[in-house]
């Protein structure tokens, strides 16, 4: 299927009788062609329902206006939030990185190997440990380095930075500085963080060697929409693996990374290819 002609549609409304028909119904007068579809409801009785389709349309990008305008008369009727995402447009991503590079490495192999469908704009570090692997890709780099005096000026570059580059998402790849409420302000729900699953056991420095001496049996990681509330934003993903007393802190941080950039790589595909749906502090993810 040609990504030019294919769509897909966000739904989220109070649930009641004859919505997916409705949806099913007006795709069919447009001419489209359902190729997936995918519901939720919290409660069958007053709850709310969670909707993505995907159609393919001839001609789909002349006819996207009007198809726009004619959904929103039903999305009235139903009282609909709503989300329309053209397969075609690729969505424009920066990375943010500190010294650890696990997790950007992952997601810069994800998009070489094609399993990523995003233009990854730029790469932005408050260290310089990333440059030469970036620059070997043909990727920009920044160098923006962050102090408590700074922070604000620092943050004002960033943002500057993002804006020329028409960024769509933003992810933390084990980027170790905390982003300002103003900063969030810019971006609601499209800045994505992984952090290790020891939250809120483990806060702080040091989190393996903590764990290591707790004799911990499980270690994960969860990538995460970014709110004000530090770490407590919509979950995308989450991912656990086993560990025993043969592990030491080394070997523990070892397994921890291999978690994170799996998590966090399968959070970022879902966001790229429009199958998640925040809904309050919780996502509904259509994977």
């Amino acid at each position: 299927m040609l990504e030019e002609n294919r769509g897909r549609l966000l739904i989220a409304c109070p649930d009641r009788q004859g919505i997916v028909a409705a949806v099913a119904q007006f795709l069919y007068e447009q001419g489209a062609n359902i190729t997936a579809s995918d519901q939720y409801s919290t409660d069958a009785a007053g709850g709310t329902l969670f909707m993505r389709i995907e159609f393919h349309l001839d001609g789909l990008e002349a006819r996207e206006q009007s198809l726009c305008n004619a959904f929103s008369a039903l999305a009235t009727e139903f009282h609909m939030s709503w989300q329309y995402a053209p397969a075609r447009q690729r969505k424009r991503m920066a990375i943010f990185v500190s010294k650890e590079l696990h997790c950007l490495q992952e997601l810069l192999w994800e998009w070489q190997s094609g399993q990523l469908n995003t233009d990854i704009a730029l790469v932005i570090s408050n260290h310089d440990d990333a440059r030469n692997l970036v620059e070997s890709l043909g990727l920009p780099f920044h160098h923006v380095p962050v102090n408590a005096e700074n922070k604000a000026e620092a943050e004002a570059i960033q943002l500057a930075l993002l804006r020329d580059a028409q960024i769509d998402i933003a992810v933390l790849a084990r980027y170790m500085q905390i982003l300002s409420p103003s900063f969030l302000a810019h971006y609601p729900n499209r800045i994505m963080n992984i952090h290790h699953s020891f939250l809120p056991a483990f806060i702080g420095r040091n989190p393996y060697g903590r764990a290591y001496n707790r004799g911990v049996k499980l270690i994960g990681a969860t990538a995460h929409y970014v709110t004000e509330d530090l770490d407590e934003g919509p979950i995308i993903e989450q991912d656990v693996t086993r560990v025993d007393h043969r592990y030491d802190a080394h070997a523990l941080r070892i397994a921890g990374r291999q978690v994170e950039r799996a998590v966090l790589a399968r959070a970022v595909k879902w966001h790229l290819e429009d199958k998640v749906i925040v809904h309050e502090n919780k996502t509904i993810v259509f994977a």
